[in-house]
């Protein structure tokens, strides 16, 4: 299928692309190296053991743990994407505790690179309702994924068909689609950066998460090739924990050199979200430890500006 020139696109929605690119492409001169948000998925285990409620995770957010920005999984609400008054109490929630929503991670909507065009077109249709969401709550993207089969080549053209669709539709709302290297081709960096090329549109983008870069039993990619071929397209940042030595350094990414490529190699200043999925440690733990390691990398970025 033969997408729409990137011309052809901008001209049919010229004023919301540009209400994206002043929103969220932007960005002014920073008074932090980073910001930092916290990912629903760091708490999988206490949601679905209902052990936590989605409606309070804003405030375990601020309240625990003094992060103020929240990156929802529509895992945790999936029956409520359409449920005016569930997502008036989420974004009441938010603004009397002052917390931001960053954005809605959408899985089990169908391949958005699905090899037949009537299941990729569902795929996309499926998506509408959580960009509708986003928008409602305050959101600046819904993260995607960029599943599909079949050569190099067929994946690539049937998801960025996908991803084009989506996006076109997004940018009606002023709204970001950003893909996360998540499995199969889609955690091989060069593959992924060559679907947003691609794609071609202002407001589909990428979500480089720091551990998903395997691409199949057995093979990995290198990580910190794949977030550098990635960051010219981000729109976010996930930064993703497992393990951590005495130190409270990751044991699976040294995050002083992957945010020296995220902050000082891309320039990136915007929100990099805390999603913690390790088992050694309970969530909460896990996800204070994440915190650390962030905040100590921030000083140490702090203190070399401070010195230039």
């Amino acid at each position: 299928m033969n997408l729409p020139s990137r011309r052809t696109f901008l001209a049919a929605s010229a004023t919301a692309a540009a209400a994206i690119t002043l929103a969220r492409g932007a960005q002014p001169a920073p008074s932090e190296p980073f910001k930092i948000s916290l990912a629903e998925w760091s708490f999988h285990t206490a949601l679905f053991g209902k052990k936590m409620d989605h409606l309070d995770f804003p405030k375990v957010a601020k309240q625990e743990f003094g992060i103020d920005a929240v990156e929802y999984v529509n895992q945790f609400f999936k029956d409520k994407a359409k449920d005016q008054s569930y997502l008036a109490e989420m974004k009441k929630r938010c603004d009397d505790l002052g917390v931001r929503s960053v954005l809605i991670m959408c899985d089990d909507e169908g391949w958005l690179g699905d090899p037949a065009e009537k299941k990729r077109k569902a795929a996309v249709e499926n998506h509408y309702k959580w960009a509708d969401a986003a928008k409602f709550l305050g959101c600046h993207a819904i993260r995607v994924n960029a599943a599909s089969e079949g050569s190099w080549d067929d994946q690539l053209g049937r998801a960025a068909d996908g991803l084009h669709q989506l996006a076109e539709y997004g940018a009606k709302l002023g709204l970001n689609v950003i893909v996360e290297n998540h499995g199969g081709l889609s955690s091989n960096g060069e593959w992924l950066a060559a679907v947003m090329k691609k794609v071609n549109l202002p407001n589909c983008g990428t979500l480089p998460d720091f551990g998903n870069f395997q691409i199949k039993r057995g093979e990995e990619y290198d990580r910190y090739k794949g977030v550098d071929l990635l960051m010219p397209f981000a729109k976010g940042v996930s930064a993703k924990t497992h393990d951590f030595d005495a130190t409270g350094n990751e044991t699976h990414t040294d995050y002083f050199k992957m945010m020296d490529i995220v902050v000082n190699k891309h320039g990136y200043h915007n929100h990099v979200g805390i999603e913690y999925e390790g088992s050694k440690l309970p969530e909460r733990e896990g996800v204070r430890a994440t915190l650390n390691l962030l905040n100590k990398v921030r000083e140490q970025m702090r203190g070399k500006t401070n010195k230039g």
